[in-house]
Order: C-alpha cells, then structure tokens, then sequence
C-alpha cells in the first residue's frame, strides 16, 4: 500500500485529493494545525477515527512553520509522497500578513525538502506553485518557460518556494516536482475567495438572507477549473519517471464581470442590481489578466480537465443554495428554492475526482 502525507489536507485542494488517494489504494496521512477549534469540515465525510488501526486516513498535528513537528511526522508517517498543499492562501491578505505568509508559503516549502532529504531522499515531493507567480508578465497563453513577475508577498512565498524545489531537484537529486496551478475552484471553496464569494452571495441574495455584494475589480480575467480535476494532475506528476514542473490550467480566462452574470443569472437575477464596487477590495498591486498553456501537461501527463467553467459555477452556485436553504430552515423560515432550481444542477454538487 503507498502512502502519501498531505499539507493543507482540510482545505479545498487536500480533501480532494486525501479522496483521489484513498480511491486508488493509499495509506493517507495529513497534517493539520493545532487551534481552538476543529476545522475538518471539508473532509468529515471521509476521516474516521485517528485511533483506529485500519483507517487509511490518519491525521497528525503539524505547522508548515515549526520543522520539529514536520520531522516528527515525516519519520512517523515514512511516505512514498508528499504534496505540499499548505499556505495562507489568499492573496490578498498576503498584503496584511507577508511575513506570515513567506515563512509558511516560502520557508515551509524549505522545511520539507530538509526533511526529506535527511529521514528519506527517496521520497517523491510535490509543491504546490501557483499562476500568481507571473503577475502582469504576460498577455498571451502562459507555459512553463514563461518569466516571473510576482505581484504581491504570496506571489513572492510562492516563487521561493518553486525555486527552493528546482534546487534542492538539482543540488541533491530528489524527485522534486512543482505543479504551477492556475486558479482552481469548488464547493469547497473558501468564502473569501471572489468565485465562491460571488456564488454564496446570489444564493443568500436568493433566498433573502442578503441584498448586496461587494467586490473588487470586476474586469480582472482569470482562467478557472474545477480543484478535483487539479489534483488529479498532481498524482500524475508524481508518478512520472523524472521529475518536472507543469502549468495546470484550462487554457481559456473568464472576467469576473462573467463569473457575476452566470452565478446570478443561473437564479434569474441580475448582478447589476446587487453588486457593489468597493475600493478596499482592489490590490496594491493588481493582476489583471491570467490564462495558462497546458499543451505540456497534455501531451506528458496525458491530463484534461473535464469540468468547464459553466458546470464549475453551476455546481458551486447548487451547493450554495442547499446551504442558504439550510440556514432558513435553521431559523424556521420557509425554503423552495432548491426544489425549483434544477435538479440536474444540483446533482453537480456531489462531483468528485474520479480515479485515473
């Protein structure tokens, strides 16, 4: 049975792939930081008891900050693979906390390779990169030979952490692969990132729980995917014979002025009624424009998405209404909407990866 250790496994893109694994056979480990409060909602419907000896899905406490811990799980778990899923995310926020988020994004990406190459350099290692990384750089189709122009401190984390990957591949032969992933969305999406920001405020707005969003710039293009067909890709760079970084994308961009229009529209409402502009959104630094050229992926990988952007939003937009609907019911108000949106649509909302 190969094992695999996760970090970020209770975010978006770890649950999706802690189920991709756990369907082809893995032992999966994840790491998970210690706090206040439990924060497993995304993999619930997965995680069994940590004690019980014949759960495939173990859960250790760790922080991509503290190398103790991460080398106490390592040489625990003793994985064949790692993906390194873990950040503070957001890009915006990376503004108010860069110091965070370069000890974490960039350091913490460090932190694993030094586990790695002391308690096991054998072991596969996958870095999450991201699309951020090129900035304003280019106007066309972005691949891998593409120059950097990093916008923001996650952008700068991010770029540290490819580079760190590439070296530490070159300088001491470990399988060392980045995955550059283009933006990638869910159910499971964070409610502060704009795709599911967009979809949870028609729904609420829908239903009567809101009346207005805020949000930025509404002409920012990005190119999105459905986050299970993502990590799909993942695997499959871990399984190659040598280790390479790939552009993941969908090869075509979406402004988010029609991310609004399709979410609101899949309700019969109009965005333009509801949506606010609003300053405080804007970066300091703006990406305007993001569309990437996965023609190495395909041709190397053999990997496609196969959720477009019109399923993603209509998957995230019947998810979102099931929850507004469970708040009003909730609160002992009347609901209904669900049962009158498309029942295909919402069948949607149970997409998962499927094996390869």
């Amino acid at each position: 049975m190969p094992t695999a250790l996760i970090t970020g496994t209770t975010g978006q893109d770890g649950s999706y792939l802690a189920e991709l694994l756990l369907a082809k056979g893995y032992e999966v480990h994840g790491i998970i930081r210690r706090s206040s409060s439990f924060n497993t909602g995304r993999i619930d419907h997965i995680y069994r008891d940590v004690h019980d000896a014949d759960a495939r899905l173990r859960l250790h406490h760790g922080d991509l900050g503290d190398g103790t811990s991460l080398r106490r799980v390592v040489t625990k778990a003793q994985p064949d693979e790692i993906y390194n899923l873990g950040a503070q995310s957001h890009v915006r926020v990376s503004f108010d906390q860069p110091e965070f988020t370069a000890d974490v994004g960039g350091l913490g990406a460090l932190r694993i390779l030094e586990c790695i190459r002391d308690v096991n350099p054998q072991t596969r290692f996958y870095q999450a990169s991201s699309s951020e990384m090129f900035g304003n750089a280019c106007r066309v189709a972005i691949n891998e030979d593409t120059p950097f122009d990093p916008r923001s401190p996650y952008a700068a984390a991010k770029l540290f952490a490819y580079h760190v990957t590439r070296n530490y591949r070159e300088a001491y032969g470990l399988f060392a692969a980045n995955g550059i992933l283009f933006n990638h969305e869910s159910p499971r999406r964070g409610e502060t990132f704009v795709t599911r920001k967009v979809t949870r405020a028609a729904a609420r707005i829908k239903v009567g729980l809101e009346r207005e969003l805020y949000l930025g710039n509404l002409d920012a293009k990005r190119d999105w995917g459905f986050a299970g067909d993502y990590v799909r890709a993942m695997w499959l760079m871990l399984q190659q014979d040598e280790p390479e970084d790939f552009v993941i994308g969908t090869g075509e961009t979406h402004s988010v002025r029609e991310l609004c229009e399709l979410a609101f529209g899949l309700l019969d409402l109009d965005y333009r009624d509801f949506v606010r502009i609003d300053q405080r959104y804007y970066r300091p630094t703006e990406v305007d424009h993001l569309l990437a050229d996965p023609r190495k992926a395909r041709e190397k990988l053999g990997w496609r998405p196969e959720v477009r952007f019109e399923k993603l939003i209509e998957m995230m937009v019947a998810a979102d209404v099931e929850l507004a609907e469970r708040e009003l019911r909730a609160a002992g108000k009347p609901t209904g909407v669900s049962a009158a949106y498309s029942a295909p649509v919402a069948a949607l909302a149970q997409v998962v990866p499927r094996p390869c």
